[in-house]
């Protein structure tokens, strides 16, 4: 989601890197006892030195709401990861987002509208009380409550496997959302014959199914994506076999199955870390994640080879848009007593949007 951001000016946006990071430090000494800055592995480095806790979104988000005695809660991220932290936070925390235009591209491939009409199409076709609706922790807080309104659970990239599972165990079928990737490569892992994953085709009829497919399936998968993991082939995979006989894959399920297929481990982003951080000194690695954390892994371990999978920079451009200049900005306005950007969701989806992802940390 993508949401009007005020303009603060050239003082903030064309400062020298040095003084931004002097002021930035000053700031957070002064906030001291009351700020937690969070952020996300694909930021910048720019941004990314400052944090007090570094992680994947929901991990950040658990953090902030075991840091009770934090009132305010700055989150390096892009809007769904501050909902969430929102959501688990308590009444007196105040979450804010440097940057009200770093949206989540794939979050908003699923709105409420396009779910819910789905759900209604669905409902005359199979019994809509044996169907479970799991989200990505990559969705909005809308899409997070409707599925704890219908009995769904929200899942993350190192337990879908998991939460499907559940599902399936609940129910008979299972309306994944919104990233077909990590559906389909968590629908394989389970052994779930391809027939039995049918693709929803957002926008279209029935997904652009058949009623008989519809009745067939297992697995339903709207069809969302991330545009960075989208940038890695399988051309590359093979690329980097034909180029260096010592080479490990490492790739995040995001990626098309195709790259998953063909790569030697596959998982979140502390997955890839962990695996990357584990490993023998010498060891050749190709990462399939955003070129951010690549790069970062490839300064902490120099006594490794790391490489992005892809030979261009694959970026997420939203993220990129918290720069340290909005960063200071925050922190400029926090310590005069005024909170910008700050992040809310309304009592009522926040509520549900709880439930679904309670069930998640029950299963």
């Amino acid at each position: 989601m993508s949401l009007p951001q005020k303009d603060i000016g050239p003082h903030y946006l064309e400062e020298k890197e040095e003084v931004l990071v002097e002021k930035i430090n000053t700031r957070k000494k002064e906030l001291n006892g009351q700020l937690l800055l969070l952020s996300h592995h694909y930021q910048q480095e720019s941004v990314y030195r400052f944090a007090d806790m570094t992680g994947d979104s929901l991990k950040l988000a658990k953090h902030a709401a075991g840091a009770k005695d934090r009132n305010y809660i700055v989150f390096c991220g892009v809007h769904f990861m501050a909902e969430s932290a929102d959501i688990l936070t308590s009444e007196k925390q105040v979450v804010m987002l440097p940057d009200l235009r770093a949206g989540c591209p794939m979050a908003d491939m699923a709105t409420l509208d396009e779910v819910q009409w789905a759900w209604e199409e669905l409902s005359n076709v199979i019994p809509i009380g044996s169907l479970i609706p799991v989200t990505y922790v990559n969705s909005s807080a809308r899409i997070k409550a409707f599925v704890g309104k219908n009995h769904g659970s929200v899942c993350t990239s190192s337990n879908a496997e998991r939460v499907l599972t559940w599902a399936l165990d609940k129910g008979e079928k299972v309306f994944f959302f919104p990233d077909e990737h990590l559906g389909r490569n968590s629908a394989s892992a389970l052994g779930i014959k391809d027939e039995e994953v049918v693709l929803w085709d957002r926008g279209k009829p029935l997904g652009g199914n058949p009623p008989d497919k519809i009745k067939q399936a297992k697995i339903l998968l709207w069809n969302g994506y991330c545009t960075v993991h989208m940038q890695f082939s399988a051309d590359h995979v093979q690329m980097w076999r034909n180029k260096d006989p010592e080479i490990k894959i490492i790739v995040h399920p995001e990626c098309r199955h195709e790259v998953v297929a063909g790569a030697d481990i596959y998982g979140s982003t502390e997955t890839i870390i962990n695996t990357i951080s584990s490993s023998p000194p010498g060891s050749h690695w190709a990462v399939g994640t955003e070129i951010n954390l690549v790069n970062r892994l490839n300064n902490q371990h120099p006594d490794k080879e790391i490489h992005s999978l892809s030979p261009f920079q694959c970026l997420c451009s939203t993220m990129y848009r918290i720069k340290p200049g909005y960063l200071l900005w925050i922190l400029d306005n926090l310590v005069e007593g005024k909170v910008e950007n700050q992040i809310t969701v309304d009592p009522e989806t926040a509520e549900f949007a709880r439930i679904s992802l309670d069930r998640m940390l029950k299963i």
